[in-house]
């Protein structure tokens, strides 16, 4: 019986990368459709405790190429208890398309509601562009980016997402790096067959009609996963959810530091997860259940172990390469050779913490 389901896990995951592999390969949608007008746009950024990365994000909004009267940038403070508030007053000072806001200590982030989404929120009420742009305080965003988002949309789409790229030089960021890129290759590759997927916080854009059609942020206050509750009440109304991965739509976003930071976040977005559609739970606990598959075999099948091995990790390298040529990015192969290490050791201890009676601490605040 253990060989059956050994043979079974790692022939599925094996088919799974193939399919991937010739997904992107070959089948590859490019949502590039630029307008004959740019119209009005709204950058809508939340920012807590960031005094540490938001000066960086602001210098590369500085940097976008698009007219500067047709673009708004809205800020919000959610109650930070460091010197975030000052940096986007100085930065917002003397700019009439500059705007800051700021969250009620009490308002938000309390009694079980998500801070980030509330403020999400308050801002989308006061944004007066016909899309809205989303990114996080602690992200850089290149200097096309929004023409990037613009030209992505047709009539019946929605929302699109762009790719994230994780920076960072110590090797455990390294690890976080990959999995980023796998994480969202998939997510890509879902978006592109039509099928329900999530959202990305920190790298999206949402057209305004299809946002107050939804219902919006003020809908998924409850929801420690934003992102994902909005793209899922997207997804209601009928409109298009696409995944747009090129140079244009990269952002740059921060490693966690250490283990506990991405428990933390994992143990958040965990919640999320469990919320997805059975195709993804499935397609996650495959990929959750290679490396004890592998090792079976290795034990007791050295030869079809590695043979097994070599097979997946050059199916799965190839996957991701392709998926980095389509934004001029690279990674070292000598990662792929440990990732499946790393990834299930997070993920078991990301499952073992979920369920651990702790709250989940987030910007200083802690959910149930």
């Amino acid at each position: 019986m253990m060989i059956l389901a050994a043979t079974v896990s790692m022939i599925l995951v094996l088919l799974l990368f193939g399919f991937e592999l010739l997904r992107i390969r070959f089948f590859w949608k490019n949502h590039e459709n630029p307008p004959i007008i740019w119209p009005n746009v709204s950058v809508l950024i939340a920012a807590r405790n960031e005094v540490k990365f938001l000066p960086r994000l602001l210098a590369s909004l500085e940097q976008l190429e698009y007219p500067n009267e047709k673009i708004e940038f809205l800020i919000i403070d959610d109650a930070s208890e460091d010197q975030t508030g000052e940096i986007i007053s100085a930065w917002c000072k003397g700019h009439v398309n500059r705007k800051k806001f700021n969250s009620l200590k009490d308002g938000v982030g309390f009694q079980g509601n998500n801070g980030k989404a509330a403020s999400l929120a308050t801002l989308c009420k006061e944004a007066k562009g016909d899309f809205l742009f989303f990114t996080d305080a602690d992200c850089q965003v290149n200097s096309q980016w929004i023409k990037g988002g613009i030209s992505s949309f047709n009539p019946k789409i929605g929302i699109v997402i762009g790719i994230t790229k994780v920076k960072s030089i110590s090797l455990f960021g390294k690890f976080q790096e990959l999995e980023w890129w796998n994480t969202l290759g998939q997510v890509k590759i879902a978006a592109d067959q039509g099928l329900q997927t999530t959202g990305l916080g920190n790298n999206m854009v949402i057209r305004k009609t299809t946002y107050d059609l939804s219902g919006g942020f003020e809908q998924a206050k409850k929801s420690l996963t934003e992102d994902l509750e909005i793209s899922r009440l997207i997804h209601q109304t009928g409109y298009q959810l696409v995944h747009q991965i090129s140079p244009q739509l990269l952002a740059l976003t921060k490693a966690e530091p250490n283990l506990n930071a991405l428990l933390n976040q994992r143990k958040r977005w965990f919640s999320g997860v469990l919320t997805l559609p059975l195709s993804w739970l499935i397609v996650l606990s495959l990929q959750f259940l290679y490396l004890p598959a592998l090792l079976f075999f290795a034990f007791h099948f050295p030869l079809i172990g590695m043979l097994i091995f070599t097979l997946k990790l050059c199916l799965h390298g190839s996957m991701i390469q392709a998926l980095l040529s389509r934004t001029a990015q690279k990674v070292n192969w000598i990662f792929f050779l440990f990732f499946d290490f790393y990834t299930f050791l997070i993920n078991a201890l990301t499952i073992l913490y979920y369920f651990y009676p702790a709250k989940i601490s987030w910007k200083s605040r802690s959910y149930p």
